[in-house]
C-alpha cells in the first residue's frame, strides 16, 4: 500500500482508548463502516485506504476522540453515531453536556439529541416524539436530574400514565408507592443508571424525586420543579391539558413519547399528536422530532423501526 493512501492522527491518551475500544471493538466498527484499515501504533491512529474513505474515517475518528476529551462515556452506540454522522455528512454532534455524578458526562450522541438538550436549556416546555431507543427519556431524566443536583429546582417530577392501572390499582396489595412502582420501574431504571442507587434513595426519601401516574398530578401546582410526561402517547386529550397546566412558578417540562405506540383503546384520544399539533410554534414552547436514524441502541432496533415504518406508509409510500 502506497505512502499516500495511509493518514496518521495524533490522539490523547483518552481518545486513542476511546478509539480503540475494548479488545479494539470500536476501531472495527470503524473498519466496518468505512472500509479501511485502523491500527494503533501509539500517541494516535494510523487510517489506510483509499481517500474518501480515509476523509470519512477521520470525521469520526475525532469526533469519537473529542467525545472522549471532553470526559464524556464512550459506547459502542456512540461509535456507530459518529460513523452514520460521517457517512452522510451530518454536522458533528454539539458540545452540550450533562455533568452527573455516578454517570460523569452525559452528552448526546446525535445530531438530534443535541437539539434536544439545547431546546430543554432555552424553553419551559419541550415536547419530545419518535421512536424508542432514541434517548428521549434518558436525556430528560439527565437533564432533570442535573437541574436538581445543581439547585436549580427544587423537585424532579415523572409523571406516566399507568394506561393498564385503571381501577386495577386499588387492588393491587400494597401502599401508593408499591401499588405504582411497576408501572414506573423504566423510570426508576433510568434514575439509578444516572445518578446511582444511593443517592436516588435519599433524593427519593426527602421527597425531591417523585415518579407517579398522570393521573395523580390531578389538581396540583408544580413549582420549581422540572416534569417530565413519559410514554406521553397514553395519556388522553384530557389528561395531557390537565398535566401540561399544572406548570407553576419557576417549573419547567418535558413531553415525550412515540406516537406510533398508542396503547389507548381509542387510538385517536392520544394526547400527545394532539398537543403537538396545537402547541408547535407557540412561544416557550419547543418540539423535537426524532426519527429511526436517531436510535442509539442495539443496531437491530433502528432496522426494525425502519421495517414497521414502511409497513405504516404502505407500498410505494
Amino acid at each position: 500500500m502506497s505512502p499516500e493512501s495511509r493518514e496518521f492522527i495524533p490522539l490523547s491518551d483518552a481518545g486513542l482508548r476511546a478509539v480503540s475500544g475494548p479488545n479494539s471493538r470500536h476501531a472495527a466498527l470503524i473498519e466496518d463502516a468505512f472500509h479501511v484499515l485502523v491500527e494503533t501504533p501509539g500517541g494516535g491512529v494510523s487510517l489506510a485506504g483509499d481517500a474518501k474513505a480515509r476523509a470519512a474515517a477521520k470525521r469520526a475518528v475525532k469526533s469519537i476522540a473529542e467525545r472522549a476529551d471532553r470526559g464524556a462515556e464512550v459506547s459502542e452506540a456512540d461509535v456507530r453515531a459518529a460513523t452514520a454522522a460521517a457517512r452522510s455528512g451530518a454536522a458533528p454532534v454539539g458540545s452540550n453536556v450533562v455533568a452527573l455524578g455516578r454517570r460523569g458526562a452525559i452528552q448526546p450522541k446525535t445530531a438530534a439529541q443535541a437539539r434536544y438538550l439545547d431546546l430543554m436549556q432555552r424553553h419551559d416546555l419541550v415536547f419530545a416524539a419518535g421512536p424508542a431507543g432514541t434517548g428521549k427519556t434518558f436525556l430528560a431524566v439527565a437533564h432533570g436530574a442535573s437541574l436538581l443536583l445543581n439547585g436549580a429546582v427544587d423537585r424532579l417530577v415523572i409523571a406516566r400514565p399507568a394506561v393498564e392501572a385503571g381501577e386495577r390499582l386499588g387492588f393491587l396489595p400494597g401502599d401508593m408507592t408499591e401499588k405504582v412502582d411497576p408501572y414506573m420501574a423504566p423510570v426508576w431504571e433510568a434514575l439509578s443508571d444516572i445518578m446511582g442507587p444511593e443517592p436516588l434513595r435519599r433524593r427519593r426519601d426527602k421527597g425531591e424525586i417523585e415518579v407517579a401516574p398522570i393521573a395523580f398530578m390531578r389538581g396540583r401546582t408544580l413549582s420549581h420543579a422540572f416534569v417530565i410526561v413519559d410514554e406521553a402517547q397514553n395519556a388522553t386529550r384530557l389528561q395531557m391539558k390537565m398535566v401540561l397546566t399544572r406548570l407553576g412558578e419557576g417549573a419547567r417540562m418535558a413531553v415525550t413519547g412515540d406516537p406510533s405506540q398508542v396503547d389507548l383503546v381509542n387510538r385517536a384520544d392520544s394526547g400527545l399528536t394532539h398537543a403537538i399539533g396545537l402547541l408547535e410554534g407557540v412561544e416557550g414552547i419547543a418540539v423535537a422530532h426524532f426519527s429511526a436514524g436517531d436510535v442509539v441502541r442495539h443496531p437491530l432496533v433502528e432496522r426494525i423501526v425502519r421495517a414497521y415504518d414502511a409497513e405504516t406508509r404502505g407500498p410505494g409510500a
